[in-house]
């Protein structure tokens, strides 16, 4: 019998769902940001983010025309701009969103908060411990926001609603937070920098850092250390910059612990980008994360599963939360607020993905030589 077909009455947690998915929390012209450096996927989320909230995506900027010109022509007003200094030498712009190169995301950060303009960049935020503590620096001289769009959790409604339902003590206080972030490839519709080392910053860097923020949120540590971490190239020898598996283990400095496995295994007839999953245990309870994919059941979905001294809980919270982060990050730019996030949280999600990936054995392909 399908988890569908299984006869259950109404869950008590569906009381806990917002009654209407956000709506715009500015007027049109009120907050007018641009979008530059279009190298990643990502752009496109953080853009229809912000313009569902209200926000004004005035210019668009990308080293390539072509991919400018289409990326503008989705968003009705929007300009292209001639380079990122016509953006910066415009006081209209509160906010630059960015997908460039990971290891040039901080450099261009610290460039549009010297502007005096608040950054919205793809994750992963940094590929090295330097570039985080310079952006730190410039944070705290500019007094800018360096926000990073984590969009495991943050694009994700199960994610967002196991969020509400861990901060009602729902399963109790979150012990351990288990991350599975399987990724398809696609290898011919990647750059050749997905593939160079020093440019993503390693596997853990980039797609472990949506596990280390998830791990922080969900368990309310502040910071944690590395019990373990190894990454290996299992399947792509002619590739000696790229990692395709990774995995680390976290200690929280309140007790909490954590396991991550990520990797860039999953097949391309898979229905989803991956079938990304994340298990709570709680001192009362335990609840798993179905994002996107219900394995074999079915396309799509945003599913929560729920465990606990009432029972078995199943919801498919697909088009019931939306996604609340985009005006709360324009209210906070507006107000100077952290509503959306803190400082601190982003920037130690990626210090933690970043002390995983120094601290990593390489095992498989290549480890002789690591």
């Amino acid at each position: 019998m399908s988890l569908h077909a299984l006869p259950h009455s109404r869950s008590p947690y569906a009381d806990l769902l917002p009654a209407q998915t956000p709506r715009p929390v500015v007027a049109p012209g009120e907050f007018i940001f641009a979008a530059c450096h279009l190298e990643h996927g990502h752009i496109h989320a953080q853009c229809e983010g912000l313009v569902a909230a209200g926000a004004t995506l005035k210019w668009v900027h990308d080293a390539d025309a072509q991919k400018a010109a289409a990326f503008a022509a989705r968003f009705p007003g929007a300009r292209l701009a001639r380079s990122r200094a016509e953006i910066l030498a415009d006081p209209e712009v509160a906010l630059v969103a960015s997908a460039a190169i990971p290891d040039a995301r901080s450099a261009i950060g610290i460039e549009v908060m010297q502007a005096g303009k608040d950054y919205f960049t793809a994750k992963t935020p940094f590929t090295t411990l330097a570039q985080l503590e310079q952006t730190r620096a410039a944070v705290a001289r500019t007094g800018r926001k360096y926000a990073v769009f984590y969009s495991e959790r943050l694009h994700s409604e199960a994610a967002l609603f196991a969020t509400d339902l861990v901060a009602s003590g729902a399963i109790g206080r979150v012990l351990q937070v288990l991350g599975l972030g399987p990724h398809r490839l696609h290898r011919a519709a990647r750059p050749a920098w997905f593939f160079e080392r020093e440019r993503y910053g390693g596997i853990l860097c980039d797609i472990g850092s949506h596990q280390c923020e998830q791990f922080l949120t969900f368990t309310g540590a502040t910071d944690a250390r590395v019990t373990h971490a190894l990454v290996a190239n299992h399947a792509h020898p002619d590739l000696p910059g790229f990692e395709d598996y990774g995995e680390a283990g976290l200690l929280g400095d309140n007790g909490a612990t954590h396991f991550m496995r990520v990797d860039w295994l999953s097949p391309d007839a898979l229905s989803a980008s991956g079938d990304s999953r994340t298990v709570l245990l709680g001192e009362r309870g335990h609840l798993e994360l179905r994002k996107g994919l219900d394995l074999a059941r079915g396309p799509g979905g945003q599913h929560v599963l729920i465990a606990d001294s009432r029972g078995e809980h199943h919801l498919d919270v697909s088009g019931r939360l939306g996604f609340h982060f985009f005006g709360e990050l324009v209210l906070d730019c507006l107000h100077r607020t952290e509503h959306a996030m803190s400082q601190r949280h982003a920037f130690k999600a990626a210090e933690l993905a970043l002390l995983a990936q120094a601290a990593a054995h390489r095992i498989g392909h290549g480890a002789a030589h690591t």
